[in-house]
């Protein structure tokens, strides 16, 4: 299944990121520094998910340069999917942060402490500043790169939490009203810990070997078996080698076995895969009729039908 993405530049995208990086440096450490002075779990809360943000947007710039590189003998698909993992560990990063953050918020509802307004207005609204204009330098690349996305939502759920603790900054110096501050601290976690379960099922698909979700994949093997020539498929597996390309390999059972159509078969099949469903990388396996594997299943390979029945 064909997929269109935006393309920018790798190195151009390398300097987008790297600037989120100090960006999000620079404001971890003042948020810290101001919330330990005004006593706001809040903006503690805000700093921790942004140094979070930092380190998954180191994970994900070094992810990036290591993806680039072609394949060799010790990783013979390549150094793709080293940015799939790097988002599975951000969004891990994300439901940890999110869970000790409601652990304290609910600590500090017992017993809400003294919170300066100010300081946590005045560096809301900084931190605000900043988490947009991350969050707008990583929107463009997030749409081709599972990656990306990862720490796009990080930057987005930064900038509203960013909202909240400038709303708790007024709400206190208005009306004193210090459960506000870890109210919004729980708040915030809550949504972190949506945007990450609601995410962490595509990397995690992608490295369990998962057909792609977009994917019929018994649509595959209909189509398959209407080429002329092929009598039945098993053995289908069909995953992600990358986020956005496509393998298949199975064993095709051929109509007859003088094997003068073989390679007119295959690359009938091969056109077809192509064409209708985006997969560039398949591995056919042939079998003649009078010679197939027994009680073969459709997808996978079971250890009971491996001995049956001979190659070709």
């Amino acid at each position: 299944m064909p997929h269109d993405h935006a393309h920018i530049d790798p190195e151009s995208g390398d300097r987008r990121v790297s600037i989120a990086i100090w960006a999000n440096a620079l404001l971890t450490v003042a948020q810290i520094v101001g919330g330990i002075f005004s006593g706001s779990l809040a903006l503690i809360a805000d700093a921790l998910h942004n140094f979070s943000d930092m380190a998954s947007l180191v994970i994900a710039f070094v992810a990036r340069k290591i993806a680039r590189r072609p394949a060799d003998e010790r990783m013979t698909f390549g150094y793709g999917r080293i940015e799939i993992v790097a988002a599975l560990v951000n969004y891990t990063t994300l439901i940890l942060v999110g869970i000790y953050l409601i652990y304290e918020g609910g600590m500090r509802m017992i017993d809400p402490p003294q919170v300066a307004g100010w300081t946590v207005v005045i560096l809301g609204g900084v931190a605000l500043v900043i988490d947009t204009l991350t969050a707008g330098l990583t929107y463009s690349m997030q749409k081709g790169s599972v990656n990306i996305r990862a720490l796009f939502l990080h930057n987005l759920s930064d900038a509203l939490a960013s909202v909240a603790v400038i709303v708790g900054g007024t709400l206190i110096i208005l009306y004193d009203l210090r459960w506000i501050d870890p109210a919004i601290t729980i708040g915030i976690a809550l949504y972190i810990l949506y945007l990450a379960l609601t995410e962490i099922g595509g990397p995690v698909r992608i490295l369990m070997l998962g057909s792609p979700p977009d994917m019929d994949a018994e649509a595959v093997v209909r189509a398959m078996v209407t080429v002329e020539g092929v009598r039945d498929v098993h053995h289908v597996h069909l995953w992600q080698m990358q986020e956005h390309e496509v393998a298949l390999d199975c064993h095709v059972v051929l109509e007859d076995d003088d094997w003068s159509r073989l390679g007119a078969v295959k690359q009938a099949l091969k056109g077809r895969l192509e064409e209708d469903f985006g997969i560039g990388h398949s591995s056919l396996e042939f079998e003649t009729a009078d010679n197939p594997h027994e009680n073969a299943p459709l997808f996978g390979h079971d250890s009971l039908s491996a001995g049956a029945g001979a190659d070709r």
